[in-house]
Protein backbone atom coordinates (compact mmCIF):
# COMPACT_ATOMS: atom_id res chain seq x y z
CA UNK A 1 0.00 0.00 0.00
CA UNK A 2 2.84 2.35 0.76
CA UNK A 3 4.23 1.73 -2.69
CA UNK A 4 0.89 2.64 -4.23
CA UNK A 5 0.75 5.85 -2.20
CA UNK A 6 4.32 6.66 -3.25
CA UNK A 7 3.45 6.06 -6.91
CA UNK A 8 0.32 8.23 -6.65
CA UNK A 9 2.35 10.94 -4.89
CA UNK A 10 5.05 10.74 -7.56
CA UNK A 11 2.44 10.99 -10.31
CA UNK A 12 0.94 14.02 -8.53
CA UNK A 13 4.34 15.72 -8.25
CA UNK A 14 5.13 14.91 -11.89
CA UNK A 15 1.72 16.23 -12.97
CA UNK A 16 2.21 19.45 -11.02
CA UNK A 17 5.68 19.86 -12.52
CA UNK A 18 4.31 19.21 -16.00
CA UNK A 19 1.55 21.79 -15.56
CA UNK A 20 4.02 24.29 -14.13
CA UNK A 21 6.40 23.74 -17.05
CA UNK A 22 3.63 23.71 -19.65
CA UNK A 23 2.25 27.15 -18.75
CA UNK A 24 5.41 29.09 -19.74
CA UNK A 25 5.81 26.87 -22.80
CA UNK A 26 2.23 27.60 -23.92
CA UNK A 27 2.71 31.29 -23.16
CA UNK A 28 5.94 31.35 -25.15
CA UNK A 29 4.26 29.62 -28.10
CA UNK A 30 1.35 32.05 -27.90
CA UNK A 31 3.73 35.00 -27.87
CA UNK A 32 5.55 33.49 -30.82
CA UNK A 33 2.28 33.06 -32.70
CA UNK A 34 1.24 36.64 -31.91
CA UNK A 35 4.63 37.91 -33.00
CA UNK A 36 4.40 35.90 -36.21
CA UNK A 37 0.89 37.23 -36.86
CA UNK A 38 2.20 40.74 -36.18
CA UNK A 39 4.92 40.27 -38.78
CA UNK A 40 2.39 38.96 -41.31
CA UNK A 41 0.06 41.87 -40.56
CA UNK A 42 2.87 44.43 -40.94
CA UNK A 43 3.90 42.86 -44.24
CA UNK A 44 0.30 42.90 -45.50
CA UNK A 45 -0.12 46.53 -44.49
CA UNK A 46 3.18 47.45 -46.14
CA UNK A 47 2.10 45.73 -49.37
CA UNK A 48 -1.28 47.48 -49.27
CA UNK A 49 0.36 50.87 -48.72
CA UNK A 50 2.80 50.22 -51.56
CA UNK A 51 -0.06 49.23 -53.89
CA UNK A 52 -2.07 52.28 -52.84
CA UNK A 53 0.97 54.50 -53.43
CA UNK A 54 1.42 53.04 -56.91
CA UNK A 55 -2.25 53.64 -57.72
CA UNK A 56 -1.99 57.19 -56.41
CA UNK A 57 1.11 57.87 -58.50
CA UNK A 58 -0.67 56.50 -61.57
CA UNK A 59 -3.69 58.71 -60.87
CA UNK A 60 -1.45 61.77 -60.40
CA UNK A 61 0.28 61.06 -63.72
CA UNK A 62 -3.13 60.76 -65.41
CA UNK A 63 -4.23 64.10 -63.96
CA UNK A 64 -0.97 65.72 -65.12
CA UNK A 65 -1.54 64.37 -68.63
CA UNK A 66 -5.10 65.71 -68.60
CA UNK A 67 -3.88 69.12 -67.44
CA UNK A 68 -1.30 69.20 -70.23
CA UNK A 69 -4.04 68.44 -72.76
CA UNK A 70 -6.21 71.23 -71.35
CA UNK A 71 -3.30 73.69 -71.52
CA UNK A 72 -2.67 72.75 -75.15
CA UNK A 73 -6.37 73.18 -75.96
CA UNK A 74 -6.46 76.59 -74.26
CA UNK A 75 -3.34 77.61 -76.17
CA UNK A 76 -4.92 76.60 -79.50
CA UNK A 77 -8.12 78.46 -78.62
CA UNK A 78 -6.14 81.59 -77.74
CA UNK A 79 -4.27 81.39 -81.04
CA UNK A 80 -7.55 81.02 -82.93
CA UNK A 81 -9.11 83.88 -80.94
CA UNK A 82 -6.16 86.17 -81.73
CA UNK A 83 -6.51 85.41 -85.44
CA UNK A 84 -10.26 85.87 -85.29
CA UNK A 85 -9.87 89.22 -83.53
CA UNK A 86 -7.37 90.31 -86.20
CA UNK A 87 -9.87 89.37 -88.92
CA UNK A 88 -12.53 91.50 -87.26
CA UNK A 89 -10.13 94.41 -86.98
CA UNK A 90 -9.32 94.15 -90.68
CA UNK A 91 -12.97 93.81 -91.66
CA UNK A 92 -14.02 96.70 -89.44
CA UNK A 93 -11.57 99.25 -90.92
CA UNK A 94 -13.16 101.80 -93.14
CA UNK A 95 -12.15 101.58 -96.78
CA UNK A 96 -11.14 104.83 -98.42
CA UNK A 97 -12.45 104.65 -102.00
CA UNK A 98 -10.62 107.77 -103.07
CA UNK A 99 -7.32 106.81 -101.56
CA UNK A 100 -7.53 109.60 -99.04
Amino acid sequence: MEVLIAIIGAIGVMGAAAVTAAIPLITRRTRGAVAAEGVVTREAVAEAVTALGAQLNTRIDDVRDDMDEVRESVSRIREWQAGHDAEHLLIGRPQNPGGE
